[in-house]
Parts: structure tokens; C-alpha cells; sequence
């Protein structure tokens, strides 16, 4: 089956795919864990609820550790191969009996059709967190046998190029995918992170509620670190700012998954895994996340969305929409701790956040997940349409 579209130039030259075809789509999706409070996890359950309203059939290929209630968009196909290497072995086997006209991984796997880098490039992770540990963990992370697993699955997707099309959410991700593994541009589209945006909005009165309920004073400076990984995203350089920051009363908060045992500091306040973010970008002035390496960060898109200024690095894909001194600041490289002591400085003053919030509001408004799942259906449909022609040239 051939699903056509039609190509039109905007002024700028570039591409643009109208879709041309109603015909119903089985589109199938692969992402092996599942944590609660997991960002690929969010996304996926936005992206398959928006194919269905769409018109199209979802199915998720994925293992136990899935629950059925976290997935309503159509059927489960479950596979037993707990490692990243196994359960890659199995969907390729299972790949010819899978009854889907488009395969989209947010996976690394041996091959598919459409493979979302949601994750970014697993090579560029390491040589970046390299630069921050010492030479007996460098050495045993490279021997790491998760790492090396990865690195082979990378390098069957971008190095072999199994994957037929790669969307990454970030141009900086786009790059590494082409530098590192020499994968052609011309078949990468980059597709920023969206999120449900209205649904971060919050009125003062929300706000009041929000810090109340965390014991927050009205007089305090909050600043909110929020993701899961600790490490890659740069916990010891915030908590390392806080402390050595004379900024009046401020509290940072943290939450997401990790262990509070290995960040010790009177400065912060661990609120663990969360099921309602949006109370907490309610309750900061501020979001930080010195992030070590971040493909596109949702909290970041989040904090947009709620109109607190976000300080980040430039390893966050998220630094390429922003606009210094009005969605927040960059700071060049994570352990700059002077540069985040500066940053926070700037953004503590209540008068510069609520003048500037309107635009970040405006801002976040261009990244709202509908616009995201619109552009994904798109290159799905497109890479549906590649697919059944290929199918049909091997059997003429």
C-alpha cells in the first residue's frame, strides 16, 4: 500500500510534506522499560494517543515491566528479552510477523523503520561524561557490558543505517548521529520534544497553594531541579552553586529518581518521584538542570511552559530554543558553578521573571505536543509509503 503526499518549497527552500492519504495506518511502537516517571514513557503514551485520534491503529512492543493500564492506545505485543541485546534479538525475529506498516523504535534495536533518538547517541554520552570522572571509571565504563551493547545497537541503527529514517530532537543530536557514525542527513529530520503546554499554566492563587503545601515561604527564592539521573544531569553541580551562592533565602528542591544519600546538603529538600510536576514548576521561581548530557530535556520544555526561566547547559538540546536573559541563561559547561551562581543572581529577581514571562509563555506555545505528533505522523506516513514501495520492487 502507498500512502502519497504531496512536496511543496516554503521561501526558505526547504521541504514541506502535505499528507495526500486517509488510508488507516498500523504503526508500531517499540520501547522495552517503563519507569512512572519516565519522559520517552510521557511522550509515547501523547504520541500513540494522537495517532489513534488521528485515525490510525497503535500497537506497543515492549516487555513485562509495562503495565496494561499505562497504555490504552491499542494492542501490547510483549517480549520476554529483559537486556537491551535480547530484546532486540527478538523483535527482529518477530519483525516479519508484526502486521505493522511502519516499525518506530524509541529502542535501540538491530533495525527498524523509523528510530526516534529520543536518547540521543550513546557514544556522545560517554566521551561527555568522561571529561567529568576520574581514569579507573573512565576505563571501567568503557568495558561496561550495558555500554557495549549499546554501542553495538547504535552502531546497527546509525553506522549499518538499519534504521531507514532517524528523528532526532535536536540539531545537536542530528549532528552526532552524522559525525559519529556518518548516517546521511538527509535522512534525519529533527522533531523537537512537545508537551501537553496548557496543562502547566498556573495562577498565582495555584502557585500560593503549591508552595504552602511544600512548606515553601512567600519570601523564598525556590529552585526546582527535576529529572531522573542525577548524575547525567548535573545534581552535584546545582547543589555545589546553591551552597556556594550568597543569594538571600533560596531552597532548592529536588525530585525525580536517585538516591538523596549520594547528595548530601543542607541546602536541598528531596521530594523524590512524582506523579504531578506541574505543582512543582507552580511552586519554583526558578528551574535549574546543569545537565551533562541531554538530548532535548522535557522538564526544561515543562518549566517553558509554566513560564519559569530555565537554567541548562549548552549539552541540552533545549538551549538551542532558547533565548539568553529571557527564557533563562546557558551556562557553557556544567561544572562552571560560577557561571550558575551568576545565573541564579540574575533570575532572583522577582521584578526581570515576571516581565519576561509572557515570552517564554509565547515560546513554549510553538512546542505544544499536538504540533509534535502532527510532524511525527507525517515522516511515519512517509516512511510507510518508502516501505511498501521497497516491498513491492524486491517481489516484481
Amino acid at each position: 500500500m502507498v500512502f502519497p503526499v504531496s512536496v511543496k518549497f516554503d521561501s526558505a527552500g526547504k521541504r514541506a510534506f502535505i499528507l495526500m492519504s486517509t488510508d488507516h495506518l498500523k504503526i508500531g511502537f517499540v520501547r522495552r522499560g517503563f519507569s512512572p516517571s519516565g519522559g520517552a514513557e510521557a511522550y509515547l503514551k501523547r504520541l500513540a494517543q494522537g495517532v489513534v485520534e488521528a485515525g490510525h491503529e497503535a500497537r506497543l512492543f515492549t516487555t513485562a515491566r509495562w503495565p496494561d493500564a499505562q497504555w490504552t492506545a491499542g494492542k501490547i505485543t510483549r517480549l520476554s528479552g529483559e537486556s537491551p541485546l535480547r530484546f532486540a534479538d527478538e523483535l527482529e525475529r518477530l519483525r516479519a510477523h508484526s502486521e505493522s506498516d511502519v516499525l518506530m523504535s524509541l529502542e535501540r534495536v538491530w533495525s527498524c523503520d523509523v528510530y526516534r533518538a529520543g536518547d540521543g547517541v550513546h557514544r556522545a554520552w560517554l566521551d561527555r561524561r568522561a571529561k567529568f570522572r576520574s581514569r579507573w571509571r573512565r576505563v571501567a565504563h568503557v568495558l561496561n557490558p550495558r555500554h557495549l551493547a549499546m554501542l553495538r545497537l547504535e552502531q546497527s541503527l546509525f553506522g549499518n543505517r538499519f534504521a531507514s529514517r532517524v528523528i532526532a530532537n535536536s540539531h545537536m543530536v542530528a549532528t552526532e548521529v552524522t559525525r559519529i557514525y556518518g548516517y546521511p542527513p538527509n535522512r534525519i529530520d529533527v522533531v523537537q520534544n512537545g508537551v501537553p503546554v496548557e496543562s502547566f499554566h498556573s495562577t498565582a492563587e495555584q502557585s500560593r497553594l503549591a508552595r504552602a503545601n511544600l512548606n515553601l515561604a512567600a519570601d523564598e527564592t525556590v529552585v526546582l531541579f527535576l529529572g531522573s539521573g542525577w548524575e547525567r544531569k548535573g545534581l552535584r553541580f546545582a547543589i555545589q552553586a546553591i551552597e556556594s551562592c550568597r543569594i538571600g533565602n533560596i531552597r532548592l528542591l529536588v525530585a525525580g529518581r536517585g538516591n538523596p544519600a549520594h547528595f548530601k546538603s543542607g541546602a536541598v529538600q528531596f521530594l523524590g518521584a512524582t506523579a504531578d510536576p506541574g505543582a512543582l514548576y507552580a511552586a519554583a521561581d526558578i528551574f535549574l538542570l546543569p545537565t551533562i548530557y541531554d538530548p532535548f530535556s522535557n522538564a526544561s520544555l515543562e518549566a517553558l511552559a509554566a513560564g519559569i526561566p530555565v537554567i541548562t547547559t549548552r549539552s541540552n538540546g533545549f538551549a538551542e530554543i532558547m533565548r539568553e536573559g529571557v527564557d533563562g541563561s546557558i551556562i557553557e559547561t556544567p561544572d562552571d558553578v560560577v557561571a550558575i551562581c551568576r545565573a541564579l543572581r540574575f533570575w532572583s529577581a522577582a521584578a526581570h521573571r515576571e516581565e519576561t514571562r509572557p515570552l517564554r509563555l509565547a515560546l513554549a506555545s510553538r512546542y505544544d505536543i499536538s504540533i509534535n505528533v502532527e510532524r511525527t505522523l507525517e515522516i511515519l506516513l512517509q516512511a510507510a509509503s518508502a516501505a511498501s514501495t521497497s516491498s513491492k520492487i524486491r517481489n516484481t
